[in-house]
């Protein structure tokens, strides 16, 4: 059975796509590698502003709650005032505070900033979804998401080795700061190519924005992002429970105001007629499972490379060379494979589980005498499985999602992203550091086995994307877009 047609907003009139996307992912491609960079930059952020535990980790969780709270928000502003507008709006956002992190005097000051930042990076990120989607024909978007699939995993593995070099050099003296510099020339550049280029477009028939609706889903987020992002550091104390708990009811309250919304023929925030579709559900719960595993690898990695196998930023960094080869080699395959449909993300999600498996036999048999490269196999066959997995994963949700809710369906799945990615660091540092117990820095033995333990969890998930996937198939054949 075809799928269904949907009314499909004119693409506007542009002689070279490429080169607006082109623009569009230098802009994801700086939202990504915020995410990341600060990571190995804390421990010269606390010394250098005298910083608080407390005050580090909300320089790193500021940002992120940001980022997730606003997606959903910004893309359906993205449909209603213009992608391209709430591209630029969100870069110059982006760009100006990150001078003011670079510049700042203290912890308040820097915590502040980074908030700001990553709501400017919350307005540009799922514009690229929509844009991909009204600017190519579909026959050109497999390759469009498998080129964003490669400048994302490239983005996260840059953080990492960019930091590092950043930190290490010490330009000027400056230590940390121009991990934040950096974006600023690179901002005001991507300003200019963005207004010359990106040509605008909107979703048709769009009204004003659902501002109940926002209000209540940005409560919700917050209530369940924040004890994810916390909860662990803090020992999961009672107000962590209570939250999720609270988190809960708020979602439900969230989709009884759209129903109400749409009722009475107005335009929610998400409709709820995207949450019936089998195909969207299936497609989210993958998405959701995918980045549980991303950023969750990246951290237990990054502790078991730094604090157990003795290595420094740099070496950290440079040990994510062979799985950003493998990831970006596999989105650009993945791109090129389209006409295999399903089987190439049930392939991604097999060769990432071979990958978690070799490195935890290599964990688990090299014991103390493990070395930082011995795991370099299994990265690349973990890099090579999430690039056939994760790029083509977001065309084929999308790709069952009439044009017209592009906008409100990329930021469901941004935001998804997120929350999986903040999911996924709380339940494996649970299993990460339950199992490390008070082990001291340099026992490779003991952080081997607490790797081990953690790729276990990854291991779990790629075997419930295998269980999923068949669904996700089933839904295109028998018009599950529907």
């Amino acid at each position: 059975m075809t799928q269904t047609q949907f009314p499909v907003a004119p693409a506007p009139p542009t002689a070279a796509p490429w080169r607006a996307l082109s623009v569009v992912l230098a802009g994801v491609f700086m939202a990504v590698l915020d995410t990341f960079i600060v990571l190995v930059a804390t421990p010269a952020i606390q010394r250098d502003l005298n910083a608080t535990d407390a005050d580090v980790q909300l320089v790193l969780a500021g940002y992120q709650l940001a980022y997730a709270v606003a997606l959903i928000t910004s893309a359906r502003l993205g449909d209603l005032v213009g992608r391209r507008r709430m591209f630029l709006s969100g870069l110059a956002l982006f760009t100006l505070a990150s001078a003011a992190c670079a510049a700042a005097p203290g912890p308040a000051a820097l915590i502040a900033a980074r908030v700001v930042q990553g709501l400017g990076a919350a307005a540009m990120f799922p514009q690229i979804f929509s844009m991909i989607q009204v600017l190519l024909p579909p026959e050109r978007r497999a390759r469009a998401f498998g080129v964003l699939g490669a400048v994302i995993g490239l983005a996260g593995v840059a953080g990492q080795l960019l930091g590092g070099v950043l930190v290490s050099a010490d330009l000027f003296g400056t230590s940390w700061r121009p991990i934040f510099w950096v974006n600023v020339p690179v901002g005001l550049l991507t300003l200019a190519l963005a207004a010359a280029f990106v040509p605008e477009s909107r979703a048709p028939g769009a009204q004003r924005l659902d501002l109940a609706g926002a209000a209540v889903l940005t409560v919700a987020l917050l209530l369940l992002v924040v004890p994810l992002v916390e909860g662990r550091q803090a020992g999961w104390p009672l107000w962590t429970w209570l939250s999720l708990a609270a988190a809960v009811l708020a979602l439900a309250g969230f989709l009884l105001v759209e129903r109400r919304v749409e009722a009475r023929g107005g335009t929610p925030l998400i409709r709820p007629g995207l949450l019936r579709r089998r195909s969207f559900v299936v497609g989210m719960a993958l998405v959701l499972l995918a980045y549980f595993g991303i950023n969750s690898f990246f951290l237990v990695l990054s502790l078991t490379e730094q604090d157990g196998l003795g290595l420094d930023t740099m070496g950290a960094g440079l040990i994510y060379i062979p799985f950003a080869v493998a990831f970006f080699t596999g989105s650009l395959a993945a791109g090129r494979l389209t006409r295999h449909g399903a089987r190439i993300l049930q392939a991604g999600a097999l060769l990432a589980a071979l990958g978690y498996a070799l490195a935890i036999a290599v964990s688990v048999h090299q014991g103390p005498s493990l070395a930082a490269w011995d795991l370099a196999p299994s990265f690349v066959l973990i890099g090579a499985g999430n690039g056939l997995l994760v790029t083509p994963l977001i065309n084929t949700v999308l790709s069952r999602v009439p044009p017209a809710e592009a906008g409100m369906a990329s930021g469901v799945l941004s935001t998804g992203q997120q929350v999986g990615g903040a999911v996924g660091v709380a339940v494996v540092g649970v299993l990460y550091y339950g199992t490390l117990g008070g082990a001291r820095h340099g026992d490779a033995g003991a952080y081997g086995h607490a790797l081990a333990v953690a790729l276990g969890f990854h291991l779990a998930l790629c075997a419930a994307m295998l269980l999923l996937l068949p669904l996700l198939s089933r839904g295109r054949r028998g018009g599950a877009s529907r």
